[in-house]
Formats: C-alpha cells, sequence, structure tokens
C-alpha cells in the first residue's frame, strides 16, 4: 500500500462515500467514511437517551466512553462503538434527521476529527470523505477533490440508497432536508462546509458512478506520477 491521502468532501448526497469506497479499492487504500462516525455518534446518543443537538459535554463524554473505530478487515469497514456494532443504524431515519444538529456542535467535531487525524497517522494510505477532511483534517493531503450535484439528483441518489438497503424513501422530503442541511453545513463555525482552495471541483449530475471513479482514479495517478517526476528532478539536480 502506498502512502497517500486523497480527500473527498462535498453535500450530502454527493456520492462521497460510495466514490470514495471504489476508489479506494481501486488505489489499493483504505477508506475513512467519516460522515458514518457522525452517524454513529448520533445513533449512540439517540440510543442512550442523549439530545444529539444539546449540551456537548455528555456527547462528548459518550463518545469518550463508547470510542468510534472501523473493523477495516471487512469491505466496507463496519462501524463500532466500542463493541458494539452500529452499521445497521446509520442510514436510519432519526439518525439522518439528527446528525447535523450534533455534527455543529464544535466539541464534538474537535473529538471527531482528532480521532480521525488519529487514524490517518495508523494508516497512511487513505481516501477518506465528509466536509472538512480537506480543509480542516488533512489539510496537507496529497490529492483534494470536492464532489458536488443538483439537489434533486443527490435527493434521488439519497432515495436510492435507503431503497437498496430496504428503507423506505420519501423522494420530496429527502430533496428540502439535503437543501437544509446544505445551508447549516455551510454556515456553522467550525469545519464548514467548504470546497478547499487546493481541491478540484467535480460536478457529478450528470455523470454515472463508473464514471466519477475512472475520473478520479486518472487524476489521482496523473498527480502522484507528477509528483514522483518533480521529486526525481529534484534530486537529480541537488
Amino acid at each position: 500500500m502506498r502512502s497517500l491521502i486523497v480527500t473527498l468532501d462535498g453535500p450530502a448526497g454527493s456520492g462521497k462515500s460510495t466514490v470514495a469506497r471504489l476508489l479506494a479499492r481501486r488505489l489499493d487504500l483504505e477508506f475513512l467514511d467519516t460522515g458514518a462516525m457522525y452517524r454513529g455518534l448520533t445513533a449512540l446518543c439517540l440510543d442512550h437517551g442523549v439530545d444529539p443537538g444539546g449540551e456537548p459535554k455528555p456527547i462528548v463524554a459518550l463518545a469518550e466512553a463508547h470510542p468510534l473505530r472501523f473493523d477495516w478487515s471487512q469491505n466496507p469497514p463496519r462501524l463500532y462503538a466500542g463493541d458494539l456494532d452500529i452499521t445497521g443504524r446509520l442510514r436510519d431515519e432519526d439518525v439522518t434527521e439528527n446528525v447535523s444538529a450534533l455534527a455543529s456542535l464544535t466539541p464534538v467535531r474537535q473529538v471527531l476529527v482528532r480521532t480521525q487525524q488519529e487514524i490517518g497517522q495508523e494508516h497512511v494510505g487513505l481516501v477518506t470523505e465528509g466536509r472538512d477532511q480537506g480543509s480542516v483534517v488533512f489539510p496537507k493531503a496529497q490529492v483534494k477533490f470536492y464532489l458536488d450535484a443538483q439537489p434533486h439528483v443527490r435527493a434521488k441518489r439519497r432515495a436510492q440508497q435507503l431503497r437498496d438497503a430496504g428503507k423506505p424513501a420519501d423522494e420530496k422530503k429527502i430533496l428540502e432536508k439535503i437543501m437544509a442541511r446544505d445551508e447549516r453545513d455551510s454556515t456553522r463555525t467550525h469545519g464548514p462546509l467548504i470546497c478547499p482552495d487546493d481541491a478540484e471541483r467535480i460536478d457529478t449530475t450528470d455523470m454515472s458512478l463508473e464514471e466519477v471513479v475512472d475520473l478520479l482514479e486518472r487524476k489521482v495517478n496523473e498527480r502522484v506520477d507528477m509528483g514522483d517526476a518533480s521529486r526525481a528532478g529534484q534530486e537529480a539536480s541537488s
């Protein structure tokens, strides 16, 4: 596995998780689903009677008492809170409705950002997706992308994702929630949803999943090859 961090940021429903998972497989890197971590902590709060959008202190205490970790031996990795596998809760409606409120809490984000950075130190080959990966968590990542798509397309994709998981999906309501979450995520104080200055923006509205993964794989390999050539040139001239 090569030493490389690739970040994929973007709004809800832009395909980050699926694209990141497939891209990691092609590049022989590990896949870090940071959105799952926020969803996992939200589920943990709901299941323990803690308000996900309330006072941060009990949420942070819950995160510390039940540390989130991935089982990297499975593909895609499964998420555990302590010894409990909570992967099946991540896309439940109550989690989706509350995750943005939890993610807006600065002390909570600080805890999860620290956890993500520790993962980055332990797993030097990563494709990581979220809303602040290239801007906050891994600002020195070698390759950064920002995936976006028209809201109605993102809503359609999220609805299909739910149906594929055997869950009900109202596309109109999903669209309303996506647009509301875009507003909250882009205006929060800590780790807002932005396109990093050094990230390449990819509009996936009219692209198939395979086309997106093909494009990103090609761009990553081009960047890595250019970096290798540049370093070789510097060594030869020194």
